[in-house]
């Protein structure tokens, strides 16, 4: 127990990445955390804060409400260090020192497709996201997307009903689901073996500032990422740019490049970005061999990490570095 205090504790910090892991390793508890000054932590960790802040009088009453939380909503949280932190999230800039989660997390070796668009689709838009959706499934690959109004929630809906393990990734605390209307089909992805994923701690709410913090884990997420209809003006643009940042492939939908809806998606694919009309075009990409094998996804160290987790996973709790809910 305290470890997994000291885990909550440090994902309240706001302290770099470094700075939090090298904590983890040096402290016992969340006790030892809440008595350093800044001058200790540059000490402990030869690192100096960014901010400089410091203000661990809260920490305490902070962590019992995450712990009451992760008890009353099954939510699962793993730090960076931990064998069960989505290995693909390592690799990109910048990535989140802990991930709360419901559900169960996406297998190490199964490469997810992210599909992202406009809250305002087309007709055509809308068909073509969960006609995707349901391609992925049947071809045994999840999605990972935002579960926001519009393409994200047809692609979800699409992967969910044909047997995906789909995805979701909230710019809130995971035991809220944003938005409301989507509810019920944050459920069935749960049902259905999916997820629900956050770095924000419970209780955090959709500000606007954090969705385009949480787009860099739906492309860092995914193998490749597909934007369906994207007007000039759109989150699904800056999500590709993460992407593009990251060595992940960015894909358009062929069918609403001429769309009212579809300028940004017209925009990407001049700069570049291959134009689909279905998953299986996708999917032909990720071949052995194909450069976007080099973001973590390869065959043979999927298989390794694979071994390694059931190895591991039993002592995840007993090194602090996560917990999974029973």
């Amino acid at each position: 127990m305290g470890n997994l205090e000291l885990l909550l504790g440090l994902s309240r910090c706001f302290l770099s990445l470094r700075q939090k892991l090298e904590l983890l390793k040096k402290l016992d508890n969340l006790q030892g955390l809440t008595v350093l000054s800044i001058e200790d932590i540059r000490e402990l960790t030869g690192i100096s804060p960014k901010r400089p802040i410091w203000q661990p009088e809260g920490l305490r009453q902070r962590v019992e409400y995450d712990l009451d939380m992760l008890e009353r909503y099954s939510i699962g949280v793993v730090s960076f260090n931990s064998a069960l932190y989505p290995p693909v999230l390592r690799e990109i800039h910048d990535p989140p020192f802990s991930v709360y989660f419901r559900g169960t997390l996406p297998e190490p070796d199964k490469p997810l497709a992210g599909i992202v668009g406009t809250r305002s689709p087309s007709g055509d838009g809308s068909l073509a996201a969960a006609r995707f959706g349901a391609e992925f499934a049947r071809a045994g690959y999840g999605v990972v997307s935002g579960l926001a109004r519009g393409i994200d929630a047809f692609a979800h809906r699409g992967n969910v009903e044909s047997g995906g393990r789909s995805v979701a990734v909230l710019a809130c605390g995971v035991e809220r689901i944003y938005p409301r209307s989507n509810a019920r089909l944050a459920g069935k992805m749960l049902e259905r073996g999916g997820c629900l994923l956050s770095e924000y701690p419970p209780g955090e709410e959709p500000l606007k500032f954090r969705f385009p913090q949480r787009n860099r884990l739906i492309s860092g997420l995914a193998r490749s990422l597909l934007v369906v209809e994207a007007p000039e003006k759109s989150g699904a643009l800056i999500t590709a740019d993460f992407a593009l940042e990251q060595g992940r492939d960015v894909f358009v939908f062929t069918g609403t490049l001429n769309s009212k809806r579809g300028a940004g998606s017209a925009a990407l694919r001049e700069q570049g970005a291959e134009s689909v009309d279905s998953a299986f075009e996708i999917i032909a990409s990720w071949q052995p061999g194909h450069r976007a094998n080099a973001v973590g996804y390869g065959i043979s160290g999927g298989a390794q990490l694979s071994l390694d987790l059931r190895d591991s996973a039993k002592h995840v709790a007993a090194y602090g570095m996560g917990y999974v809910p029973a």
